[in-house]
């Protein structure tokens, strides 16, 4: 057993989100998959989408789902919108725009899709920097920084209401949501908002620039 399938495997925190969201029998589209190491614990026809071909060989090799493909561009991939869950763990910290993405999983969603995000953010508590377990929300790769409040006014603003936004560190809620002050990962549970529209200000912004088309024309459907 790979050392990441065995962390996996071993991840209180990861069975908990998925014994509550009952992710081992829904239909999952897994994006940033790796080597589909979370693939294993989805339910039947979940699919993964990474962009990097060695991943794609590797779950390949292990009977997995796994497709490649840049997921900025989710909406140009031709897939389904009958995915019950979209997961997407240690992700937008990586993209170039947020988003754009955000809103480009509209495309593939329902009104009954939940996203479940899992990024790791910034602490209240700065001086928690200094310690190994906190350093990954500044990781060399990563182009993106957040902090709790600002993950959550990201996805909020992207057109997705937001059910939970904890560690899952805990069984307790209450103890979670305290230990979510400094939690170093953050995960959003969040559903689809399919009467989400831009305000009429962003609106004008964006219509001064043909760029903006194809964003303004997914919310605006």
């Amino acid at each position: 057993m790979s050392v990441q399938l065995k962390e996996i495997k071993e991840s209180k925190t990861f069975n908990r989100i998925v014994s509550k969201y009952n992710l081992d029998s829904k239909k999952v589209l897994d994006l940033g998959c790796g080597t589909g190491q979370h693939l294993l614990k989805f339910g039947p026809d979940s699919l993964g989408v990474t962009i990097t071909t060695s991943e794609i060989e590797d779950g390949r090799n292990n009977k997995l789902n796994i497709v490649g493909g840049n997921v900025e561009f989710i909406d140009n991939m031709g897939l389904d919108s009958d995915f019950q869950i979209i997961w997407a763990n240690n992700l937008i910290e990586h993209l170039l725009s947020p988003h754009s993405f955000l809103i480009k999983l509209k495309t593939i969603s329902n009104k009954d899709t939940l996203l479940i995000l899992g990024v790791p953010v910034i602490p209240k508590i700065h001086s928690l920097l200094k310690l190994k377990k906190f350093k990954g929300s500044l990781a060399i790769n990563h182009v993106n920084f957040f902090n709790k409040k600002t993950l959550e006014k990201t996805v909020e603003r992207a057109g997705w209401r937001i059910i939970d936004s904890k560690s899952f560190v805990f069984a307790n809620n209450f103890l979670d949501k305290i230990f979510g002050l400094i939690s170093p990962h953050i995960y959003i549970v969040a559903s689809n908002d399919t009467g989400f529209k831009y305000s009429i200000k962003k609106i004008k912004e964006c219509e001064n620039d043909k760029r903006y088309q194809d964003l303004l024309d997914i919310v605006e459907k």
